[in-house]
């Protein structure tokens, strides 16, 4: 599957899309993201945020900017928020709780954070303040491409943290990286192996892009076939799961990755509401960033016959927790 181009290919693409409309109807889920600080500890190869880039203008955003612009200017067919840093505990307490506690008391939002490995107590001050979805990406499957490109911490730490998160009751969500350097069709299995053994409610596939102000700024692109294929392979691997389509699909396919990605199963999208002032400086890729606005997403899943959930991702979690628990209390009392 992993390796099928032209007809084959398109047979693979055709289940994977009955396999999600089967699931989720025609409906996608509709979320915005705020990137609040490029502050970052790690200092993955892949990523222009990483510490050791010191020509990067670094940046924490003031919540309160922050609040008035999703209280008072998000689009309506946005249903949840995300949150997401680099991995900075400063910006977790100063900007991204007073955030949630604001977007708790004032919203029926969904409330997701993405923000790296933090301490136990901080992860239940953030649950507390309104999140319950925890987006940590493992990153690379292989645990010695793991250290290679220096990802985040350690893989052990990484997935113990993970497991962590859903013990502790997070709906959490990971990804990894399709088309690094020197990587190939195993690689691309160890990732969706490990994705299948991880307590997971979605999962992502995001091609390498080669980053500016990064040690692989000069290496090629992933193939977004190969991307394509692990997409369709984790829809027909877990239906049930919520998977995005990323933005940087249309960077490994100017004009078509996006929606290349509903149709590979995809079943989320996301309006990037970075202030303009900040979204630059957020490099995980290039400055040249193809943003998601409103107006694109809505045509995208337009062309592709979908339409926005008006129920949000949250929401659906909630759903599926308690028919999980009414099933328990009929076998209980049977």
């Amino acid at each position: 599957m992993l390796c099928a181009r032209d007809a084959e290919q398109e047979q693979w693409l055709a289940a994977a899309e009955e396999a999600t409309l089967r699931q989720f109807g025609n409906e996608v889920f509709v979320r915005a993201v705020v990137e609040v600080s490029n502050y970052c500890r790690e200092n993955c190869t892949y990523c222009g945020m990483r510490r050791e880039n010191r020509t990067l203008s670094r940046f924490r955003a003031e919540a309160d900017q922050l609040a008035e612009l999703l209280l008072e200017h998000r689009p309506g067919s946005v249903t949840d928020i995300n949150i997401q840093a680099g991995e900075d505990p400063v910006a977790v307490r100063r900007v991204v709780l007073p955030l949630l506690r604001t977007l708790k008391a004032e919203t029926n939002l969904g409330l997701s954070v993405c923000v790296g490995t933090l301490t136990h107590d901080l992860y239940q001050e953030l649950q507390e303040a309104g999140a319950s979805i925890y987006i940590m990406k493992f990153e690379i499957g292989s645990e010695s491409e793991y250290a290679r490109f220096q990802a985040p911490g350690n893989q052990a730490e990484r997935l113990r943290h993970i497991r962590l998160l859903a013990e502790d009751g997070w709906r959490v969500s990971s990804g990894f990286i399709a088309g690094l350097p020197g990587q190939d069709v195993e690689s691309l299995l160890a990732n969706l192996r490990l994705a299948s053994e991880l307590p997971l409610s979605g999962c992502s596939v995001s091609p390498f892009i080669p980053g500016d102000e990064t040690p692989l700024g000069t290496a090629p692109i992933a193939d977004i076939e190969s991307v394509i294929n692990c997409m369709v392979a984790l829809r027909l691997m877990r239906p049930d799961w919520v998977i995005p389509s990323v933005s940087a699909l249309n960077l490994a396919e100017p004009g078509m990755g996006y929606r290349r990605g509903l149709r590979a199963g995809a079943n989320l999208v996301t309006i990037n509401m970075t202030p303009d002032g900040l979204r630059d400086d957020y490099l995980l890729y290039k400055r040249d960033r193809f943003i998601m606005s409103e107006e694109r997403i809505l045509s995208a899943i337009a062309v592709e016959n979908r339409v926005p959930s008006p129920r949000g991702l949250a929401a659906y979690y909630r759903e599926q927790d308690a028919l999980v628990r009414a099933a328990g209390s009929v076998v209980a009392e049977a």
